[in-house]
């Protein structure tokens, strides 16, 4: 149990090895009673630009175990490690335990299952990871789409294409577990350390595939290019999962399809499973130099060697409820074309682990609800697709909507600036206005105007907005019990970020994995 020193000062060049010591002596710990010590994590303190620091905690393990289970200090906290152990079912069931999707979600949830003795049957519709670049390259490219296997779609889930950021705003000790497993798999060790941990798509791609790999040494199967198309039930139960024709009986179905698996909701809509509709956010990717977003948060410390590369996170909400925030901000990062339907146009953001490229970009999202697109389960993926289809209207599908923030600001759209769009399929200027409700583009005005009070860069008006963003969250919730199942099927379990119970890689990993220990309470191996 080892004790956790919090708040130590760091100067932006001061060694690990200084930091430690300040640790302990802030704790009144000697270096003779501590057998093993290090940093335990680490955040970058940029609130005022005048003194900038980084705010350290440091783990200490002491020799003496009953001094150190018994210490007690304002700065100081003991951490159990967790291991979860799982409580397993001596009941048998006749069928497989079945996973759709292998994002997040699905992926953990199926380590989970194999690692403790299950065979779970784990279907993706989209390509495995180095087919699925592929596929995703040649649509970059200006090819066509391939509408099961794109940067929504395919091993590793829509992450897979993604900064790869392993932020949460959860608070569940899991979440170390996931990080600890992230790095066996291949992840660099510093995201047990950064308090704003990433990965980067190029490392995602190799960790995903080592997951696998465990999975099906452990027992379990994993099957490509099959999308979940049906489901058979009887007496309050999945019976049979189908796809690509063949029908596996069903002991368990883990629904992690992700938040753009339309089709399937509309499935799962016709064999009345009960589902909500939920608010989600749309909106559109802003590009800045990286160097202006450094100079923005840094000041006169930009470009100090011992700081992370500039990344921010902005919101601002009205009386009434609405919100603009930026969201999955990319440092050194590009945008990426990321529809998985014909005929649409839909963008996302992409670093690499080094997060090295020129711009950096953002969503600038604005918050929707049902008030906004009807109270129907499936108004809110037609009020989506409609702005994707918009987009694709008004560029005839041959490049992305964009405009300088002064172009969309005083209605005259232009791409009159020094930013080099870094969207693959090129860029043409339209009036977003032709592509979203009002009460969409009136808030993105009222946002980028409250954000370049914050920060210099988001007053640069030629700085590049490349539209839509749609793909947020999911727009729909597959209600579930406290269980984890279906309140409509008892052995059905919508997970992860698709099913509406999570936003992003951590907490849908999270989120998997608690639904494998639901499952193995009611299923024996």
């Amino acid at each position: 149990m080892p004790l956790i020193i919090n708040n130590i000062r760091g100067e932006l060049s001061e060694d690990s090895g200084s930091v430690i010591k300040k640790g302990l002596k802030k704790a009144g710990i000697s270096g003779r009673e501590v057998i093993r010590s290090g940093i335990y994590k680490t955040s970058l303190d940029a609130r005022k630009r005048n003194d900038i620091h980084f705010i350290h905690s440091v783990f200490a393990e002491l020799a003496d175990k009953d001094m150190e289970s018994s210490f007690k200090s304002a700065n100081v906290k003991h951490i159990e490690k967790e291991i979860f152990s799982p409580e397993i079912s001596g009941e048998k069931a006749d069928g497989r335990i079945v996973i759709a999707g292998f994002g997040p979600a699905g992926m953990f949830c199926g380590l989970v299952l194999a690692e403790h003795g299950y065979r779970p049957l784990i279907l993706e519709r989209g390509e495995d990871a180095e087919s699925r670049v592929e596929s995703v390259k040649r649509y970059w490219a200006g090819g066509e789409l391939n509408t099961e296997s794109n940067v929504q779609f395919g091993e590793g889930g829509a992450g897979t294409f993604s900064d790869g950021k392993l932020t949460t705003r959860i608070n569940d000790p899991l979440c170390r577990y996931v990080l600890e497993r992230f790095v066996q798999f291949g992840a660099p060790e510093e995201i047990l350390i950064k308090a704003k941990p990433h990965i980067g798509t190029d490392n995602l791609r190799k960790i995903v595939k080592n997951i696998r790999n465990r999975i099906i040494e452990s027992g379990g199967e994993v099957k490509f290019s099959s999308r979940l198309d049906d489901i058979v039930t009887e007496s309050g139960e999945v019976t049979k999962a189908v796809w690509n024709g063949n029908e596996t009986q069903t002991a368990a179905l883990v629904a992690a399809v992700g938040h753009s698996a339309r089709d399937t909701f509309e499935m799962l809509a016709q064999k009345n499973i009960f589902m909500e509709p939920k608010p989600f956010s749309v909106g559109v990717r802003i590009e800045h130099k990286q160097k202006a977003v450094n100079e923005s948060l840094y000041g006169k410390y930009a470009d100090n060697p011992f700081l992370p590369v500039g990344e921010y996170q902005l919101s601002h909400r009205r009386r009434d409820g609405r919100c603009v925030y930026t969201f999955c901000m990319c440092p050194g990062g590009h945008v990426v074309p990321a529809a998985s339907e014909e005929k649409t146009v839909v963008t996302n953001g992409m670093s690499e682990f080094a997060r090295d490229g020129e711009n950096a970009n953002a969503a600038v999202a604005v918050s929707v609800s049902p008030e906004d697109f009807g109270g129907g389960v499936l108004d809110g993926v037609d009020f989506a697709r409609k702005i994707e289809q918009n987009a694709y209207r008004l560029t005839d599908g041959k490049a992305a909507p964009a405009t300088t923030v002064r172009g969309f600001l005083n209605g005259k759209p232009d791409i009159d600036t020094d930013i080099k769009p870094t969207y693959d399929r090129g860029v043409m200027p339209c009036e977003f206005r032709k592509i979203f409700p009002a009460a969409v583009t009136d808030m993105l005005e009222e946002g980028l105007g409250v954000f370049s009070r914050k920060m210099n860069c988001f007053g640069d008006q030629s700085a590049l907005m490349t539209a839509p963003e749609t793909r947020t969250s999911s727009p729909v919730r597959i209600s579930r019990t406290e269980n984890r199942n279906s309140i409509s099927l008892k052995n059905f379990y919508p997970c992860g970020e698709g099913a509406g119970y999570a936003g992003g890689i951590m907490s849908a990993a999270v989120d998997g994995i608690k639904t494998a220990l639901e499952i193995m309470k009611r299923i024996a191996p």
